[in-house]
């Protein structure tokens, strides 16, 4: 079609030409291109099946040269007849490999642009075919633009090849980050055992009766991952007001009791705690919107501008649904509206490609049965929320229902669904005066 239409498709022979040469006359640069630069983001066939034998043979440790990498092409089925002349036309014109980085910034530059132009197509052919209203085909647009920010294509068939070099890259950088598990840590080490951290595009469910503290750990899991792992947190209240977000979180940092916080009773010590942990809290990136109207789409299109995001956190599904509709829930499915919602949420986690914590309300079911642990049925309309919820976290205290429980502040995180291990219960301390949760250890450490 460009050709008819006379328009030459952005790329750069050239420079791809000089990405393989440098590859092949000095394998030492082959690490930092692979860092910068996709198979897919090279135009020309042959330059496309030269990178990616390339980078399969770096992946499992083999050596790079002309003739191994000749031999891996006749394995892997991408050979073509005089590949040996081209190779050697190649080396021979690629004037150093000291300027790879540079050549690798055109090829990816080039990719983009043209990335850009087929995206622009497809918006264009989705206005003037009409399909759908306005509202929904921004959405479409903005999400095909987003993705392209991000370096990633919005559907279409993968080749395997691609998924395998993906899950390398996934596993090189895990174990170069030493950390037992994969995800950000909860800040609860035990229940980062369990789970295996906050793990990107999950949606993550806190589930619990209220009062049992389902913003609290919510809040917990915030605070640690901005504070200690030094990402973006974007959380949505639907319930609290920032003000009273912040309060809980100085008083979680400060280790000040919250009922002072609220009633200005300090002391000079206090004074000087709470002092300090603004000035940490204020130096973290931990975003706040407290509008309750929010609806899914709002939510997606704001975390879409928010650089470096690790984290998004809502509290809590049953306000985010009911603001999401226009209208009375007599009017409508209350639980296919809740499948739409937690549908949403989960191709948001994708999407955005960071763990999605909401907070959820259980039901009234488990108030009935002697023994009151929260079961994945009590969720409310539970069905759809159970098929996209990729970790659900039922909150249990004793305390809350026996006022005599000889550990009133022995607090369960049980496990009820769990896609990357096994199910099970976490004991935590509750820490009331701070309306926080901590590891049951650290709280017998402190005792």
């Amino acid at each position: 079609m460009d050709e008819l239409l006379g328009r030459k498709t952005p790329h750069s022979a050239p420079a791809e030409q000089a990405v393989v040469g440098s590859m092949l006359i000095d394998p030492r640069c082959v690490p930092e291109v692979l860092e910068r630069l996709r198979g897919d983001e090279f135009y020309i066939k042959l330059n496309r099946d030269l990178y990616e034998t390339m980078y399969a043979m770096f992946s499992y440790g083999q050596t790079i040269d002309p003739v191994t990498v000749l031999d891996q092409m006749k394995v892997r089925g991408v050979y073509q007849e005089g590949c040996e002349s081209i190779l050697a036309e190649i080396m021979r014109v690629t004037p150093t490999a000291a300027n790879v980085l540079e050549y690798a910034a055109i090829v990816r530059d080039q990719a983009l642009m043209r990335r850009l132009a087929e995206t622009a197509d497809e918006i264009n052919g989705m206005v003037y075919e009409g399909s759908g209203e306005a509202e929904s085909m921004l959405e479409a647009a903005e999400r095909k633009i987003y993705a392209l920010r991000q370096g990633r294509n919005v559907g279409g068939l993968l080749p395997i090849s691609s998924v395998v070099q993906n899950v390398f890259d996934n596993l090189s950088e895990a174990a170069a980050s030493g950390s037992r598990i994969p995800g950000l840590s909860t800040g609860l080490p035990d229940l980062d055992q369990r789970i295996l951290g906050l793990n990107k595009s999950d949606l993550i469910l806190v589930a619990a009766r209220p009062g049992m503290g389902k913003t609290s750990i919510a809040l917990n899991f915030a605070l640690h991952v901005a504070l200690a792992q030094k990402k973006t947190v974007a959380i949505f209240s639907l319930e609290m007001s920032r003000e009273q977000l912040v309060t809980r979180l100085l008083s979680r940092a400060s280790l000040v009791p919250l009922q002072n916080l609220l009633t200005g009773q300090l002391t000079e010590q206090q004074w000087q705690s709470v002092t300090e942990a603004a000035q940490t809290i204020s130096g973290t990136d931990i975003r706040i919107d407290d509008n309750p109207t929010l609806t899914v789409a709002d939510m997606n299109a704001q975390c879409r501008r928010v650089p470096d995001l690790g984290l998004v956190v809502i509290d809590y599904l049953q306000l985010l649904q009911s603001a999401g509709s226009g209208h009375s829930w007599s009017n409508e499915s209350r639980t296919q509206a809740v499948s739409d919602i937690s549908r949403m949420m989960k191709i948001m986690a994708k999407e955005l490609n960071v763990p999605v914590v909401c907070a959820s309300q259980l039901s009234r079911a488990n108030e009935s049965r002697s023994d009151k642990r929260p079961m994945l049925s009590d969720l409310r309309e539970s069905g759809a929320i159970e098929q996209d919820a990729d970790v659900v976290i039922g909150l249990y205290r004793e305390g809350y229902y026996n006022k005599e429980s000889e550990n009133p502040n022995l607090a369960e995180a049980i496990v009820l669904k769990n896609r990357k291990g096994s199910t099970g219960t976490v004991e935590l301390a509750w820490l009331p005066e701070y309306t926080s949760f901590a590891s049951a250890e650290r709280r017998r450490d402190d005792e």
